[in-house]
């Protein structure tokens, strides 16, 4: 098959244009390979109209497949899904593919070899135009395609760029092949086109390669999820259930994992044996780790260890003991990434290390191990072991060949040939030993975290032990330590003495266990009662009794006065009086400890135990315990009644402070308010005093300049007629004329009265809004203009917002809504925003005072005005909201809790008065049933918000 530089003739069907926009679409629809490469040859083989067209991919051993095929009308033999060997392609073809993009053209009849390379073999650098170079081809290339049935064929390279090593060398991914049975001639058009359909592959083979590894990488991540879910997310590990899910993911025939004794803790019992979890398939042949036969372990979760057969007292060993296994894992050579630490064995029977490893193996189909240390922050602490099965395969050749010979003859039939192999080793992809590498991670940090929590454990239990110990020496005197912190804290947090009495003898039964506890208190000389007791279930009761008054001897007394401590063991066998002895056993009390309560010199009572049911011999700690709650009862006994004292005394005082406070505080509030008041009023009545003493002599000025106006230009006009009839005055008055410069002055008059009444205006508004601003005649609630009252306050201002001396000036932003009368006090609410407005200037002055021109420039002072109606506010009046805000400093949360207090200002002394927001307050609060709200943050401004109803309640009418 030769160039022709005739074009032949094309389907009108198709032709090359269309056949590169149909190829493009289908790459862009579709990222499925196959689907494009089917699309691609029967594309192709219609626009060059040959018999077959296929695709043909190279295999990593240089052999190849026919992936993609077109025929037409069955003229030649199918070829797809044939593999072809990696002879039937001489190398230095392969290489001018790579290097020099060569394209080829046979033509059988003519014994005839068309060579177009795209680039030069030397350099690589494409080639100014196509270089076609014709010699005869080889005589085996031409009995090779007379063989296939081949007349004519065509052959483009596909390359492949991996975008992801960033590499410009490409990659020989497959052929472009075009086969007719009879002579064709191939024109340069036609080649160019298939040429760039094969670049458009190309781009097609590249988004599918990134489609696939971008599958595989969330197939990754969600394995790696599940068996995370199943190591970390769960009560507790899930190393069996983990084992049997990752040995699924490699589709391996089985796996274990195996964890050596701890190295922290080898005495503790549950850590001190070696722990094998297995799943599936095990080696199960008896070998010698010595040389000779092991003993195969069990199959079931937990130790299953190899025992030597020549050793029988030798120690159980595990098949990763084994020294083969365990040299193999420590500076085995690197497989697949740099920094991987795991091994990949495709074939044990293959590596001479692990022969006699493969031993134990013999009686299974286990071919291929991967095996993965479990290493974290650099301690060892197992391994991760995954087993896979060999693989039959099977392998369908384009013809019989002999690969021994290698194919130093072409072959006579390309009839299918079909290649068993049985018992074949699987290698591990680099993917697959990535994997296993970040499950191992995971692994690691699972089994770390089971040992140390069995450390903790453990040592906690030992911890515990100990603890019980001590627990045991001390824990009378913690009991006594806590019943004396307990009536400590009741002294501190309460002066009630019968509650602390009350904890004190609770506390007592309950720690000494006995039948009752008592406080006794004397009321007269040497007699008293049971105020407060603790009973034991169902025992007697004694609280309200009082003493035998005529067992009581005085000398027994002194001697608790003394301070002195009675215990008895047995009422029976002591040297009570009768009548003493026969009390008690009237209150069943067998024995008892009788500790004296003493305020100083005096007995205020007695803390005393009962033994009811037995006599009893007490302990020394119990009478010292006793003796400490007897002080402590007669602490709290004092302070109660000192408290007491003190407390009726204080009530009283308080009650006088308190009314002293009021009438302080409602002088002062009355004070500040009258004062306010009193300047508003000076102030209203002075403004209003002005505005009218300034109105009269404004209402004269401004109503005689319009007369003042037209009497002027009725002169002007009488003395334009007189210079049109007199066009030649007088020297002297032409002189004058020229003095005064007539024609100036006639311009100018006009425009100076004019300038007169623009004046006499801006001084009338002036005084309408002093008179709005004072409402001297409002002095009651009356619907107003809420804006009227706003711009009235801003006027009155003006001179403070507008610039001066460089400062730019305060910017008024104004957003008003649509708002009815309200009825309000006109003037209160006009000092409201007199007040609101001041403060927020004051706040913008301080802070330009610190700022350059520039900063202000930047970010000028703005004081924002927002009005709004609420046809329906929380109690179902319409309401209407304003809002003052500005861009200043703001204020802390501290400064806002306390603006309305009287008094209370942020200013300079002499500034402020600190009654302006506290009166503005009481204005809308009580006097218009509104709201007052502030919300400000250091640094990003303050804002007001007032809110009242536009008339009042019926409640308050």
């Amino acid at each position: 098959m030769t160039f022709t530089k005739k074009t032949p003739q094309i389907p009108p069907a198709i032709d090359r244009e269309v056949l590169l926009r149909r190829m493009t679409n289908r790459i862009r629809q579709s990222l499925e390979l196959q689907e494009i490469l089917r699309a691609t040859v029967a594309e192709i083989r219609a626009f060059l109209g040959t018999d077959r067209v296929m695709v043909y991919r190279f295999h990593p051993d240089s052999s190849g497949e026919v992936i993609a095929e077109s025929i037409d009308e069955d003229r030649l033999p199918s070829l797809l899904g044939l593999n072809f060997p990696a002879d039937d392609i001489p190398l230095e073809a392969r290489e001018q593919f790579i290097k020099a993009r060569q394209r080829s053209i046979v033509d059988v009849a003519s014994q005839q070899i068309g060579l177009s390379p795209l680039d030069c073999s030397q350099t690589g650098e494409p080639l100014e135009k196509e270089d076609i170079r014709y010699r005869p081809v080889d005589p085996c290339h031409i009995e090779y395609l007379t063989a296939m049935g081949v007349l004519s064929s065509l052959v483009v390279p596909i390359l492949y760029y991996d975008v992801r090593t960033h590499q410009a060398q490409p990659h020989l991914w497959g052929l472009l092949v075009s086969h007719h049975s009879s002579p064709k001639p191939i024109s340069e058009l036609e080649l160019d086109a298939v040429q760039q359909v094969a670049d458009q592959v190309s781009i097609a083979i590249g988004q599918s390669n990134l489609l696939s590894l971008a599958r595989q990488q969330a197939q990754r991540e969600a394995t790696i999820n599940r068996v995370a879910t199943l190591l970390h997310a769960q009560p507790t590990i899930q190393l069996q259930t983990a084992l049997e899910e990752t040995v699924a993911v490699f589709q391996g025939a089985g796996g274990r994992i195996y964890i050596p004794t701890s190295e922290f803790h080898p005495e503790m019992e549950s850590l001190a044996h070696d722990q094998v979890y297995t799943c599936g398939t095990q080696p199960n042949q008896t070998v010698d780790l010595c040389g000779g036969n092991m003993i195969e372990p069990s199959q079931k979760q937990g130790e299953s260890p190899i025992s030597c057969a020549r050793c029988p007292t030798a120690a159980p060993r595990f098949i990763e003991q084994y020294p083969c296994w365990s040299s193999a894992v420590i500076g085995y050579p690197e497989v697949g990434k740099t920094t991987t630490r795991v091994r990949a064995i495709a074939d044990i029977y293959q590596d001479p290390h692990d022969r006699i490893l493969a031993t134990a193996f013999q009686s299974t189909k286990i071919r291929g191990l991967l095996i993965i240390p479990l290493e974290y922050r650099q301690r060892f602490l197992g391994y991760l072991t995954i087993f896979r099965d060999e693989i039959d395969t099977e392998t369908l050749w384009a013809g019989q060949f002999d690969p021994d010979r290698r194919q130093y003859y072409p072959r006579r039939s390309f009839q299918a040939w079909r290649e068993l192999k049985k018992g074949q080793p699987r290698n591990w992809t680099a993917q697959e030993i990535e994997l296993a590498e970040a499950l191992g991670h995971h692994f690691a940090m699972a089994v770390q975290q089971y040992q140390l929590y069995q450390q903790v454990f453990h040592l906690n239990a030992d911890l515990e032990r100990q603890v019980q110990n001590r627990t045991a020496q001390l824990q009378k005197s913690l009991d006594s330590a806590r019943i004396l912190g307990h009536v400590l804290d009741q002294i501190r947090s309460t002066l009630d003495s019968k509650t602390i009495l009350q904890t004190i003898v609770r506390e007592v039964q309950n720690l000494l266990n006995t039948d009752r506890a008592v406080i006794y208190q004397f009321t007269k000389e040497w007699q008293g009662q049971v105020v407060v007791e603790a009973v034991k279930g169902e025992s007697l009761s004694v609280l309200g009794f009082h003493g035998p008054e005529e067992c009581f001897a005085e000398n027994v007394a002194q001697l608790y006065k003394q301070g002195q401590i009675r215990a008895i063991d047995d009422v029976c066998k002591t040297n009570l009086s009768p009548c003493h002895v026969e009390f008690l056993q009237t209150i069943h009390v067998r024995a008892n400890i009788t500790v004296p309560i003493r305020m100083g010199e005096k007995l205020w009572g007695l803390l005393i135990v009962h033994q009811c049911n037995s006599p009893r011999v007490w302990q020394n700690y119990e009478l010292d315990l006793l003796q400490r709650l007897a002080d402590q009862a007669a602490i709290a006994i004092h302070q109660a009644e000192l408290y007491q004292q003190t407390w009726i005394a204080a009530m009283q005082e308080q009650a006088k402070a308190q009314q002293l406070e009021k009438a302080l505080d409602e002088l002062q509030q009355t004070q500040a308010q009258l004062i306010q008041t009193e300047k508003m009023s000076s102030l209203g009545q002075l403004v209003a005093g002005v505005a009218h003493e300034i109105n009269n002599p404004v209402n004269f000025i401004y109503g005689n300049l319009i007369h003042a106006s037209q009497y002027t230009q009725d002169l002007l006009d009488l003395l334009k007629i007189y210079q049109e009839y007199y066009p030649d005055p007088h020297p002297a008055i032409q002189d004058k004329a020229d003095e005064i410069e007539l024609e100036f002055l006639t311009n100018d008059l006009p425009k100076l009265l004019a300038s007169m009444k623009v004046g006499a205006d801006r001084i009338r508004q002036l005084v309408l809004s002093l008179r709005n601003f004072s409402r001297l005649d409002q002095a009651e609630r009356k619907p107003v203009d809420i804006h009227e009252g706003i711009e009235s306050t801003l006027l009155i201002l003006q001179h403070r917002l507008k610039p001066k001396n460089g400062h730019p000036g305060i910017e008024t932003i104004k957003h008003y809504g649509h708002l009815p009368t309200v009825e309000c006090y006109a003037s209160q609410l006009n000092q409201v925003f007199m007040n609101l407005l001041s403060n927020a200037i004051d706040a913008l002055e301080h802070r330009d005072r610190f700022r350059t021109p520039s900063q202000m420039e930047a970010e000028p002072s703005q004081i924002t005005i927002q009005t709004q109606f609420i046809p329906k506010h929380t109690d179902d009046r319409p309401w209407v909201r304003i809002k003052i805000a500005d861009n200043g400093p703001g204020m802390t949360a501290d400064v806002i809790s306390r603006i309305y207090d009287p008094f209370f200002t942020t200013k300079e002394p002499g500034k402020g008065t600190g009654l302006g927001l506290a009166i503005s307050y009481q204005i809308l609060v009580e006097k218009h049933e509104g709201v007052l709200k502030c919300m400000s943050e250091p640094g990003n401004g303050t804002e007001f918000c007032i809110e009242i109803p536009i008339s009042r309640s019926q409640i308050s009418n």
